[in-house]
């Protein structure tokens, strides 16, 4: 695998013009997605007494915004931010305000509130989709355009640790429902402010006719055609790859768990491990994004998905809690690389005006692989040895990894319609 360290640094991305401003912006919504599942969990249950009320509630808040993704994210392609995320984002918070007002108390009607989640999780915005397709017209280079993605997915894994930390914080001094106000407050404020750091549509010939600050069309790395995705949808091996990390990452946290009870280890150890899963993605999320390749996207990404796949296979010989916990770490370098590698990808196949939605696949990929991930691990755990369980979880990521060697013919075996500015039509890169 050739490569060799680049010297402009993550602080070159941020040096881009509106880079900066964008991407706080849009964490600062973004935050609100590590904050309102707690949050609504923990005001749920206060307010209707039951935990399973609490966790129906979630799971259909869940749902509606992990599965209507894509169809939000098109509307982004097709209309532009400012017409899709302010209206999206505008009725997210008010949904979430009444879920807030509904659970301020205990006594709350668990069927208004179950229909007031679903509503507002079919509402709420893509902002990872959208901050990505700004990434993608900001950056020409496709070196710094993987720094970017890279610094990207790790401020969003950071996310999600401190949102549930500031929600307990929150929760001491308030009732658990000013959680879900906060998470309203910050995604209304952050989209808004998103937005008018947008000089026009990401992802359009708009944008970049309208936009003096963008350094030009982005070449493909290699100056060849990647094979386009089918109506816009991204490469197929990046959304089966996310979906088999997503699988993996949930089956993983359940069987540390489990890892845990059954050597007679304390509880309060399982964060560690749980830590050093996170742990170990940043960093190697951040080593990924500092790296310039030279082999193909769709390579990389089958070969992280193979490492993970083989970590996690190995993890169930563990003798104890403590090198389970290290080989956690190891297992989540390879998280964030290949996740990362998977939005680049999607990026690259995508039809013109159509990258939004791209990102969307593949983050629906990896949510509801999470999904998934939870209900194989309760089948799994209690009737098959730990050790075994650990195989089956490696062996669904080596198996999407070797989805992604057999390389796709172009759909309908026809070119895409419209090539990007730069490309040259023709054989898609050798590995």
């Amino acid at each position: 695998m050739s490569t060799h360290l680049s010297r402009p640094s993550y602080a070159a991305v941020l040096r881009v013009p509106y880079a900066r401003r964008a991407f706080t912006a849009a964490l600062a919504a973004r935050l609100s997605y590590g904050t309102v599942a707690p949050a609504l969990l923990l005001s749920v249950s206060r307010a209707t007494g039951s935990w399973p009320v609490s966790g129906t509630v979630l799971s259909l808040f869940g749902a509606t915004t992990v599965f209507l993704m894509p169809l939000r994210a098109s509307l982004i392609d097709r209309h532009g931010p400012r017409r899709a995320l302010l209206p999206m984002s505008a009725l997210y918070g008010a949904l979430l305000s009444v879920l807030a007002v509904l659970t301020w108390r205990p006594g709350a009607p668990a069927a208004l509130v179950a229909v007031s989640a679903a509503l507002a999780g079919a509402c709420a915005p893509p902002l990872g989709p959208a901050m990505r397709a700004l990434w993608s017209e900001l950056v020409a280079d496709p070196g710094l355009l993987q720094r970017a993605y890279g610094l990207d997915g790790v401020a969003e894994e950071l996310l999600y640790v401190s949102g549930p930390a500031l929600v307990g914080v929150l929760a001491g001094v308030a009732p658990p429902a000013a959680g879900i106000l906060l998470s309203a407050v910050l995604n209304v404020a952050g989209t808004r402010a998103f937005v008018a750091t947008s000089p026009a549509v990401p992802g359009t010939r708009a944008f970049v006719a309208t936009s003096p600050a963008v350094p030009g069309p982005r070449p493909v790395s290699g100056g060849r055609r990647r094979p386009a995705g089918v109506r816009g949808l991204p490469a197929p091996v990046a959304v089966a790859v996310a979906l088999g990390v997503g699988l993996s990452l949930s089956c993983a946290e359940l069987l540390v768990m489990a890892f845990a009870t059954e050597r007679s280890h304390d509880p309060a150890l399982v964060p560690w491990a749980l830590g050093a899963l996170s742990a170990g993605s940043a960093l190697g999320g951040l080593a990924n994004g500092a790296v310039r390749w030279r082999t193909a996207a769709r390579v990389r990404l089958c070969r992280f998905a193979a490492a993970l796949g083989a970590v996690l296979a190995l993890a169930g010989l563990a003798p104890d809690l403590w090198t389970l916990t290290a080989v956690m770490a190891l297992a989540g370098a390879f998280i964030a690389p290949a996740l990362t590698t998977a939005y680049l990808l999607a990026d690259e196949t995508a039809a013109p005006g159509s990258r939004a939605r791209a990102g969307a696949w593949v983050n629906t990929g990896v949510n509801a692989g999470g999904s998934a991930g939870s209900l194989a691990a309760g089948l799994l755990i209690g009737r098959f040895p730990l050790s075994l369980c650990f195989t089956l979880v490696g062996a669904a990521a080596l198996v999407t990894a070797a989805a992604g060697v057999v390389r796709p013919r172009a759909a309908g075996g026809l070119p895409r319609s419209s090539p990007r500015p730069g490309e040259t039509v023709g054989e898609p890169p050798a590995p």
